[in-house]
């Protein structure tokens, strides 16, 4: 079965996971790589902007560095639908602020797009901790999408021009599931 047919919706066992997938599926790191907490989540309602704190969607670490997950899409050769990491972003405590203002109804004061750092290294890629970039805040309760702020970047590379199937389950590799 070619790489394209396994992403357009052809059932697939994880060798790694033992999950039967169905098509191509989103890969997402668990925090930003600068936290060091448990690998717990709390409630997002929870939020604490002092210490350290991490929910799904919200992140702040020693009450000084605040974080937000996005989703950085790349598009893949023959998919309409786009390949999408959810990675973590560092906001302004402004930014982070009116994000969480606006979290539960979508409405924001600013809507962007926001200076942040990516806060995660993707496998496969050239590093991206650190990299500047982009966040865009969208309305609806949808995570922030995110573009680097150097063009030439590798993964911004690969989020203008797309990337092959193969490449896609490379990646998923990489990240730990096993393509069988």
């Amino acid at each position: 079965m070619s790489a394209l047919d396994r992403l357009r919706g052809a059932d697939w066992n994880c060798g790694s996971c033992g999950i039967l997938h169905q098509g191509m599926f989103d890969l997402a790191a668990f925090a930003p790589d600068y936290w060091e907490g448990p690998r717990t989540y709390e409630h997002n309602g929870a939020v604490r902007l002092d210490g350290d704190f991490l929910s799904e969607d919200f992140c702040v670490v020693g009450g000084e560095h605040f974080f937000v997950r996005c989703v950085f899409e790349i598009p893949v050769h023959g998919l309409a639908h786009r390949f999408g990491f959810g990675i973590w972003s560092t906001l302004s405590r402004a930014n982070f602020d009116i994000y969480l203002d606006g979290f539960d109804d979508g409405a924001y004061a600013n809507m962007g797009p926001w200076t942040g750092w990516f806060s995660n290294r993707l496998a496969l890629f050239e590093d991206t901790l650190n990299q500047g970039c982009w966040v865009q805040p969208r309305l609806g309760r949808k995570r922030p999408l995110v573009t680097l702020a150097d063009a030439e970047h590798e993964l911004a590379r690969a989020q203008e021009d797309g990337i092959t199937p193969e490449r896609v389950l490379e990646l998923y590799v990489a990240h730990g599931h096993v393509v069988s």
